[in-house]
């Protein structure tokens, strides 16, 4: 059994939101309930070596006690953490004052799990003195490559990933999504019934490595395709699902302009369908669809690529890509294959020569790394530590 404490030490996200805070006054780690941001936060501020002040927005007592912040916030010095933030919008604008003193005696350290509305806020209140850091699930970085299978059937959710068995750790995942539906994605506002958005979450599950198609879930839930937009881009706030865009190239080839929709957690999406265990998934039509999820998150978040650096890349005729990876004029694909001995296809052809791919990664399930052309690498799911910093080499690597 892995080592829950162990587990919950994530010192390259430790060290990464430290850096920000030696850079910027206040940092916001964005992420779902339930992530580790608590935890993160609590050892950033133990490794600090100044004083901290945590307050949980959660508690009624602390959502009183910053209705008025300033006079509670001003005396404060070292750390000053601030939970669950979504929750008081109102706080962002009487924060920008107390940033801006000199010397700066605390610094702010928000956590936040809507990613829009905190965004947003920040931006128009705090811009240059805020920086963001996203917290997903746990990554094959962190919970060792020999663990991918483990990690590709619970996910990455803490809780899920070390439970004390397949039964316990769906027992928690079933749990989460029923408290998540009822606590935040409803509180947000969506005027639906906690049945009628479990059904349209079901349905994404399904619908899970695809391209969107509005009227399809308009005609399924008799709304508007505004609707079910405003539902989808919701339940994308939350980092519930990633939706993939579409990459626009300037080339002849007409290309598909629809995003492409993921359960982010494969833990979640393997909640969602019903499957339990690795046999149950092994069995299952949809098996494919998850490996190309679970694939697609670990390999942006081990890229390191940032927001509108990952899309997808299609074309009417057929051809396409599962991922592209593309900052500045450097572009690396990753296509996505639930098999031990991925071959060259006439659809990887195309996207290396109408994308200009510096490299095209295909990702399987088998053990062997090796070229399969000049350009085009065979990488196992275990090995994609080797798509760290891809999007700053050379040409020439």
């Amino acid at each position: 059994m892995v080592c829950f404490a162990a587990m919950l030490d994530r010192p390259a996200h430790r060290s990464a939101i430290l850096r920000l805070l030696r850079n910027f006054q206040a940092v916001a780690i964005l992420g779902a309930r339930q992530v580790g941001k608590t935890t993160l936060a609590q050892a950033v501020a133990a490794s600090q070596g100044k004083p901290s002040r945590i307050f949980d927005l959660e508690t009624d007592r602390d959502l009183r006690l910053l209705q008025d912040p300033e006079p509670v916030l001003a005396p404060l010095r070292g750390l000053v953490v601030i939970d669950e933030v979504q929750r008081l919008p109102a706080l962002f604008r009487p924060l920008r004052p107390l940033l801006d003193r000199r010397p700066l005696p605390a610094r702010f350290l928000l956590l936040g799990s809507a990613s829009p509305d905190v965004a947003a806020w920040g931006s128009e209140s705090l811009a240059g003195r805020i920086a963001y850091h996203e917290l997903g699930g746990f990554g094959l970085d962190e919970v060792g490559a020999d663990r991918w299978q483990s990690l590709w059937l619970r996910g990455g959710f803490p809780r899920s990933f070390t439970a004390r068995s397949e039964a316990a750790s769906m027992e928690w995942r079933r749990s989460f999504v029923q408290t998540y539906l009822e606590r935040d994605v409803l509180d947000a506002g969506l005027r639906m019934p906690p049945a009628e958005l479990r059904r349209f979450w079901q349905m994404l599950a399904h619908w899970h490595g695809q391209r969107w198609n509005a009227s399809e879930f308009a005609r399924a839930f008799g709304s508007s395709e505004a609707t079910v937009r405003r539902w989808l881009e919701t339940l994308e706030g939350f980092f519930a699902i990633r939706l993939l865009r579409p990459w626009h190239a300037s080339i002849a080839k007409r290309q598909v302009k629809a995003p492409k929709v993921y359960i982010r957690d494969s833990g979640l999406l393997h909640a969602l369908l019903g499957i339990s265990t690795a046999a149950e998934l092994r069995e299952r039509p949809q098996i494919g669809a998850s490996f190309e999820g679970f694939v697609v998150e670990q390999a942006i978040h081990i890229a390191g690529a940032r927001a509108g650096e990952a899309h997808h890349w299609a074309t009417p005729q057929g051809a396409e890509l599962d991922l592209m990876l593309a900052r500045g004029d450097r572009r690396v694909g990753i296509e996505v294959k639930c098999t031990d001995a991925p071959v060259v296809t006439r659809s990887m052809e195309i996207a290396m020569q109408d994308l200009r791919l510096e490299k095209l990664w295909v990702v399987h399930r088998g053990d062997l790394r090796f070229k399969l052309r000049p350009g085009i690498e065979a990488l196992p799911v275990s090995q994609l530590h080797a798509l760290s910093g891809a999007l700053q080499r050379s040409r020439t690597s």
